[in-house]
């Protein structure tokens, strides 16, 4: 019987697709993922399902598109169905989760691991800041760095590099290659929670780039025209939605890649260590990420929406015995594929419950499948997208507006052609392909029949002060001095 390879999954949390240099951001150092890139397969055309955490991580677990988990914004995850995790420890992966999963309600659930190191931000006590504790730094509040209105302004890591929360992420996960149970096959995913914002870092990473050699936003021609509910809704309650500086925007780009390289510094350590073990080449490595951040293009901020910058996501991977060296494959893929790929790779057969495919048919030319589909929320917030090799369509029930963008190698989303008489058969076909999609699997939430179901507009303030982000965790007034209290109670609100 051929032995059973071990997998393990490296995710990121909000990082782009353009952010690793050997597909060709010349900027950029990650010399590990080069590697991976050189030595595996690279999906170019990679989407997450949902462009916000909770619900792009739901049918990573699931292999399931939103519309069938019912996840579809940072809400509840259906507890009962079956994890990838679950799925390979029936046939006796050993199984274990270091960092942030963001697992919904239950943060703590094991969901199929036998072990987890359990780290998740502004969750209170868990093993990462315990170990902060142990170490001297429990008078550190915000560990992964301060929120609220310092949300977007980049900023040094309160923390020494070997304390900090993506330094415990690879340790913990080279403490376990070296514990494991050499007789089972492993499942270990390694998740981090950079380059999530705050953008910040320990010394030297967050001395690795300049702002002078960042590049500047992507602002291409009536910008204004592709944002939808979501990008203004975002920009508001991130304080990015009253002036641009420049200067400051080139200063945040170097605070992300600095927690990418960090990130990269991680990865290589962890090949570095299953190659002198021999376990290399019999490992699935997968690296990703859960939803990407636009960063100042098209004058936006965060994730919330299918714009490429947003919602395209790295998908790297190393596996000799099913991909091949060095090759890039710009078929449309997503993270419903990741659980099919693990179930395959462990010569386990598909599941009809399950709509991702194989990575490797993929890579192969090997499937049916021509598009892949997005969701973020619901009824009169609901935003959806369908992808193909040639054109994406998306469509938002709070602006009852469509848009279209043909897909063009090395260019972000840029015109919108609906509306344009000469893509007139190509919006209608793409609109009716979607909804006949939903049809197909009675999901009717958005729908009218045949048509786009029309919702009352979400009504957003008029005062721009309204609806600020406030996630400062614990109360203000724990840290404050007697006498002293804020004008503001701060309160946990969404990411």
């Amino acid at each position: 019987m051929a032995k059973k390879p071990n997998i393990i999954f490296l995710m990121t949390d909000q990082q782009r697709f353009d952010t690793v240099g050997a597909l060709g951001n010349p900027v950029i150092q990650t010399p590990a993922l080069d590697r991976i890139v050189r030595e595996g397969t690279s999906f170019t055309s990679a989407y997450c399902p949902s462009p916000v955490c909770v619900a792009s991580r739901c049918s990573f677990l699931l292999g399931q598109w939103p519309h069938e988990t019912g996840c579809t914004t940072n809400s509840a995850m259906p507890q009962e169905r079956p994890s990838v995790m679950e799925l390979l420890n029936e046939v006796g992966y050993q199984t274990h989760g270091i960092g942030k999963m963001h697992f919904t309600p239950q943060g703590r659930k094991m969901w199929g691991f036998e072990t987890r190191d359990f780290s998740e931000e502004g969750a209170g006590p868990d093993d990462f800041t315990e170990f902060l504790h142990e170490n001297g730094y429990d008078h550190i509040i915000a560990p992964h760095g301060e929120r609220s209105e310092y949300y977007y302004i980049p900023q040094p890591s309160q923390l020494p590099a070997r304390l900090h929360h993506t330094q415990w992420v690879g340790d913990k996960t080279l403490q376990f290659l070296s514990q494991r149970d050499t007789n089972r096959p492993f499942l270990c995913w390694s998740s981090f929670i950079k380059p999530h914002p705050p953008f910040e870092s320990p010394v030297p990473w967050n001395r690795l780039y300049r702002t002078v050699e960042m590049p500047l936003p992507f602002l291409p021609p009536d910008y204004e025209q592709l944002h939808t509910h979501w990008n203004r809704h975002q920009n508001r309650y991130k304080y990015r939605d009253q002036g641009r500086d420049m200067n400051l925007l080139r200063t945040m780009c170097a605070a992300y890649y600095a927690a990418i390289s960090f990130i990269d510094y991680q990865v290589g350590r962890i090949l570095d260590y299953l190659e002198s073990e021999g376990e290399l080449n019999n490992t699935l490595i997968l690296y990703t990420s859960d939803h990407g951040e636009l960063l100042g293009d098209y004058d936006c901020y965060g994730k919330r929406s299918f714009l490429d910058a947003a919602a395209r996501i790295p998908l790297l991977v190393r596996y000799p015995k099913r991909f091949e060296a060095n090759v890039q494959c710009d078929t449309p893929t997503s993270l419903v594929d990741v659980l099919p790929t693990s179930l395959g790779a462990a010569g386990l057969a598909p599941h009809n419950e399950h709509s991702g495919v194989d990575l490797a048919d993929v890579a192969t030319g090997n499937t049916e499948r021509d598009a892949i589909i997005g969701q973020l929320s619901g009824e009169n917030r609901g935003l959806y997208m369908l992808l193909t090799d040639e054109y994406k369509y998306i469509y938002s029930a709070a602006d009852q507006k469509e848009w279209l963008f043909r897909r063009l190698s090395g260019r972000l989303d840029e015109r919108n052609l609906a509306g344009n008489p000469g893509y007139g058969r190509t919006l209608r076909d793409y609109r009716e392909r979607l909804i006949n999609w939903f049809q197909e699997d009675s999901y009717d939430v958005p729908l009218d029949g045949n048509r786009w179901r029309e919702f009352p507009p979400p009504v957003e303030p008029d005062n721009p002060d309204a609806d600020q982000l406030f996630q400062d965790g614990r109360s203000s007034s724990d840290q404050l001095p007697p006498g002293y209290s804020p004008h503001i109670d701060p309160i946990r609100r969404r990411s």
